[in-house]
Parts: C-alpha cells; structure tokens; sequence
C-alpha cells in the first residue's frame, strides 16, 4: 500500500469511527468501545507508519481537483513533511490513550457513546489539519474541532458551568475565526492558490502584496485557537469538561491547531517584522500572565490550562525568533506530559470524588492511595519545570537557545527586539513554571486540607495509559540528537548558557516555593482552621473548616475548604487575588464588549416590540375598527337605512350649495 493511501486512512478511520459510533450508539452499545478504541488505534499505528516511510526526507505530497471553484482552485491536496509526520504520531497516541482512558473513566456515563464518537471526530479533524497540504481543507478541520469542542466542553451540560464554558470556547474561537478567513482568502489572493507549497513559492519569490496585514489577521484566528493573549479566556472555563476531554485539548488537538498552523506557514509571518515582534510580544504577556495566573488558582485543572497557555506561549515564541524546529520540538514533548498531567488528574478527581473539579484544598494523603498517579504525575511536573533530563527540559531549552540566538545576532531569523523579548519573558516563565508545578504537587500529594473520601481503587485501564505517557515524558528529549531529519536539519541540542541558566532559574523557583510551604504549613500547625492567618505582608485570610462549596456529580456531593498550607498566597502577595481570577480580563471584555452588546440587544428589542410592532399591530387594528364600525350599522331596519339615505342627501346638498355660492 503506499505511503499516500496509508496517509489517507489516517484521518478516515477516526471519521467513520464517529459515524458508526452515532448510529450503533443507541441500537448496539456493544459495539461503542470498540469503535473507539479500535480504529483510532490502527490510525495511531499508521501515522507511525507514514512517519517512518518519509523519514524526515522530501515531503509527500498529492492533489486531485474534484471541481472548478473559479479563479483560485481548492483541492484536496496533502503535504506531509517531517513536521506534519510527527505531529499525527502525537495526536494518535494522545488521542489512542485517551480513547482507552474514558473507558474507564465514563464507564457508568449514559452518554458515552456520543462522547466516544465526539472524540474521534476531533481526532479525525485534527489530523486532517495536520495532512492538509490545501489551506481551505485545513479550515474544514479547524472549524469541525471547533464544533467538536463545543460538545465535549459542555458534556456535562446538566451544570450551568459547563453550558457557559462550552458557549464561551465556541464564540471566542469564532472571533478569532473571522479575521482567519480573511487573512486566508488575502493570502490566496495574493498567492493565487490555496495550495500550502504554492503559497510558500509564492512567498519565497516576493509575491505576497500585504504581508504584514495577512500575518496580522491570520494571528488572531491562531490567538483564538492556540489560546494565546488576548483570546485565552476560554481555555481555564474548558475545564468544566470531561478530564480525558482536557487532556485532548491541551495536549495534542484544538489549542495545537494554531502553533502548527504558523510553524507550516512560517515563511509568510517572517515576511513581515512587525508580525513577528508582534508574535514576540504576544507570546510574552502569554507566558508570563498565565505563569502568574496558575499559581494562584485552587483547581488542578485550571492550573493545568493555565499551564497549558503558557507553554504555548513558549511555542509562539520560537516561532517569533524563526525557529519552527524549536517550537514543534516543544509542542510534540509538552503534548505528551500535559496529556500525562491531566490524565493524571483525572485518577485524582475519582479519587477525591468530583466529577470534573479537583480542588487542591481538599487533597490529603493521595499519594498513598493513588501511588500510580503519584509517580507519573511526578515524571510529568519535572518535565513541565524542564528539569534534565526529563523530556520539557530539552525541548524548552531549544526554544530558549534559539531566541539567545536572534537576541545575540548570531542569527537573522527575526528581529533582534523579538529575540530579546521572548528570552527575558521566557526565563521568568521558567521561575513561575518551577514554582506552580512545585506547588501543585505539594497541595495534591503533601496537602494539609480537608481530606476527601475514598473511592476505591481506579480502573486498571486508566493507570496503565499513564505509565504508557511516563515513558515519553522521560526519554523524548533524550533522542533529540535523532530528530534535525525531521526539522530542516537542525540541531536541536540545548546551548550551555541557556541550559545553566534555564535549570538554575527553574530550581530557584521550585526552592522557593517549597520554602514557602514549610513556613506555611508552620503557620497551619500553630493556627487552628476557622482563625485568622496573618501573612508577612499584613493581609489575612480567613480559613473556614466547614465545607465552602458543593459539587454535584456522580460520585456524591463534596466539599473543600482552603489549604491552610498553600503558599500561593505568600509568594503572590496582593497581586494573589488579581491572578486567581485572571487579572480580571472577562471582567475587562463584558465592560467592553458583552455588556454593549447586550445594551444594543436591548435597544433594538425596544424599537422592534414598541415602535414597529406598534405601526404593525395600528395597521391591522385601524381596518378592524373601522370595519365593526360598518358592522354596527348593518341594522337590517329599512327605516334606519332611508333615514341615512335622505340625512346623507340633505348634507351633500348642502355641501354643494355652499360650493355653488363660494364661486
């Protein structure tokens, strides 16, 4: 079989995967695992294929033309490089464990097989995403995957939480899908087709008119997308999904979307300065407000997601220096310890009994009950610290070098305030990454909170995915020395400057905020639950010992109360509460734009129910009356009707008389 037709299967077996599986869902329930698993499984298998058989080496490509479309042709074209091969093995074995995992973890949900089949339709549109070789059939799959999102997000649609955060995914990745299409048709204008190699020649040989204006408007479809400042508010809300759910998002699907997107088209962004220090300054306010963000949030998952932003932030921020190697290198390892993350978190959810929410204040003496999660989750949060010589550490590194690179001149991939931008922002975020990951490990295996029920022993099938993703989180980064086949020929081996500094920078911050819980966790012995704690800096918070909230999900009601040892608040200070809620940026949006809207709602309801439904309803209502009038008078008296007669002939008499003189 060739390589060509193996590709083609790829993203057709999840497909019709999703189809039986919505047909049989109901009439054969049988059959839905399998049809999960199975043929999302053999794709994975055949990426791996594909993978190999181009080998890093010239790209494959292939079209056919099923109709004229005018001017400027859409085919259904695929273009698989060595980005492209490798970036279906990630989104078959993420997709593949995830697949696996829910059987485990939805196995009493009543809507599993529609959720099941939902996952293999996103998995089917990401990698025809990553296929595509035509950039009209790569919206097809960008906007199925936004369609998908909408359902998995709101799978618990039952809580008003998950309705509103699958609502708030749809829209702000619709907003950023307009300006997208636009800049694509630019694009194709421009190039004359909508062919990936076409437009890249185009590029190469000068024929892009407007290629800051292209690059800017295709940003805000990939800012959308990828979850990047200032479209990322939608990201933390998805957790109110399904976990396996988040895992697919995160880790290998919809927020990966746009950074593969910009690294297949890279050439058109570095066309344009402006577009790349604007992409610079973008990954750094990403990078370093979602850093802040995710060391003051309680829920694991919103720690994660904001983790997630930043992380993309650094991918960004590799290809704001022109190094698409360097930030798919990251995208393909951090793909693989997020998705072990929140996999991970998700055996902690069962096992503190919460549906889609896992407060760390409410985690104590997990390790012991969940040794499996203990040990992969560790493997996983030292490779998101980028700690060596686990997998993060190579691949953040690389990004890390090359922006060295373009800050130093050793490099002319970008500008040099680019370079410098993404270094410094990179290097903080690598101080707050060490620090949330230390924190999140402490509050969930070493907590002091409430401590939750136990609810047995986890499924067999969902620890075993997470020892499978352990294996990868460890040892990828030690085969970059395998990979520049697959990545222009690049090396993509960690600078010195960068490694001492990078390690030492994410060390200091996992130092410090273990310093910060012992004195924390001091203070929790000293101070009872229900008093006052005084912090360094004068401010106090209240600890309550009865539970502060209430989730309803299939394991029971559960509550939390605040980790008295949580060193969030001491190392953010007053910035602590502004971070926990995002710096307040949906406050800022639904001043600026939900609230006026809903204002011209209103006001165009207002004109509609009391100004044209008036004028409306007079039109009908000035016949009806006048019509009753005349009905009135429909006596049936003879009488009445000569009196009429002469009355009416007395007063045009008269009328005309009275003309008749006038003149």
């Amino acid at each position: 079989m060739t390589t060509t037709t193996l590709a083609v299967l790829v993203p057709l077996l999840p497909f019709l995967a999703a189809a039986a599986g919505l047909l049989l869902g109901r009439t054969a329930p049988g059959f839905v695992r399998p049809l999960a698993v199975l043929p999302t499984l053999t794709a994975f298998a055949l990426a791996v294929v594909v993978a190999v058989r181009q080998g890093g080496g010239q790209a494959i490509d292939a079209a056919t033309e099923l109709t004229p479309t005018g001017s400027v042709p859409i085919e259904l074209a695929l273009h698989i490089d060595g980005f492209a091969a490798l970036v279906a093995v990630l989104v078959g074995l993420v997709a593949s464990c995830v697949q696996i995992y829910s059987t485990g973890y939805l196995r009493d949900d009543p809507r599993y097989p529609s959720y099941s089949a939902l996952v293999s339709l996103f998995t089917s549109a990401m990698l025809l995403v990553v296929y595509s070789g035509d950039l009209m059939l790569l919206l097809v799959g960008w906007e199925i995957m936004g369609i998908c999102s909408y359902f998995l997000v709101g799978h618990y649609w039952e809580t008003s939480e998950a309705r509103a955060a699958s609502i708030k995914a749809f829209l702000v990745t619709k907003l950023g899908d307009v300006p997208f299409l636009i800049g694509l048709f630019a694009l194709a204008t421009d190039a004359g087709s909508f062919r990936i190699t076409k437009v890249l020649g185009a590029v190469a040989n000068g024929g892009l008119d407007h290629p800051t204006l292209i690059a800017l408007l295709l940003l805000a479809g990939v800012a959308g997308k990828s979850a990047q400042f200032p479209l990322h508010t939608w990201l933390p809300d998805a957790m109110a999904g399904p976990t396996p759910v988040s895992a697919l998002i995160h880790a290998a699907t919809m927020v990966a979307a746009g950074v593969y997107f910009i690294a297949r088209l890279l050439p058109v962004f570095a066309a344009s300065s402006a577009a790349l220090v604007v992409l610079a300054v973008m990954a750094a306010v990403t990078m370093l407000g979602s850093g802040l963000a995710a060391l003051a949030q309680d829920d694991i998952k919103r720690v994660l997601a904001y983790s997630t932003i930043g992380q993309l932030g650094y991918m960004t921020g590799a290809l704001a220096v022109g190094d698409r190697g360097a930030a798919v290198f990251h995208l393909l390892s951090h793909g693989v310890f997020k998705a072990l993350l929140f996999l991970a978190a998700g055996v902690i959810i069962h096992a503190a009994g919460t549906n889609s929410l896992a407060s760390m204040s409410r985690m104590k003496d997990l390790r012991a009950r969940i040794p499996d999660a203990y040990w992969t989750m560790t493997v996983a949060l030292l490779a998101l610290a980028a700690v060596p010589p686990f997998a993060g550490f190579f691949s953040k590194e690389s990004v890390l070098g090359a922006a060295e690179h373009v800050a130093t001149g050793h490099t002319e991939h970008a500008p040099g305030a680019a370079g410098w931008i993404v270094l410094v922002a990179a290097l903080l975020t690598a101080v707050l990454t060490a620090a949330y990951a230390t924190r999140l490990w402490l509050l969930a295996f070493r907590g002091r909170g409430v401590e939750a029920p136990d609810h047995g022993r986890q499924p067999v099938v969902m620890t075993a995915v997470l020892w499978v993703l352990a294996v990868p989180s460890l040892a990828f980064g030690l085969a970059y020395g395998l990979l520049p086949d697959w990545f222009d020929g690049r090396d993509l081996a960690p600078t010195l400057t960068t490694s001492v500094l990078g390690t030492g920078l994410a060390l200091t911050g996992g130092l410090i905020t273990y310093g910060a819980w012992r004195h924390t966790s001091a203070l929790a012995v000293r101070v009872p639950l229900g008093a006052v704690v005084a912090h360094p800096e004068g401010d106090a918070a209240h600890v309550e010992a009865e539970a502060i909230a209430i989730h309803e999900s299939v394991y029971g009601d559960v509550a939390y109360a605040p980790d008295p040892a949580d060193p969030g608040r001491l190392l953010l200070g007053p910035l602590h509460r502004h971070a926990a809620v995002g710096f307040h940026l949906d406050a800022v949006y639904a001043t600026l734009f939900v609230r006026p809207v809903q204002a011209a709602a209103s006001l165009v309801r207002f004109l509609d129910r009391e100004v044209v439904d008036t004028y409306v309803s007079g039109a009908s209502a000035v016949p009806r009356l006048l019509g009753a009038a005349v009905r009135r008078a429909q006596t049936g008296n003879v009488q009445t009707y000569v009196s009429a007669l002469l009355a009416g002939t007395v007063v045009l008499a008269v009328a005309a008389l009275l003309v008749a003189t006038g003149a």
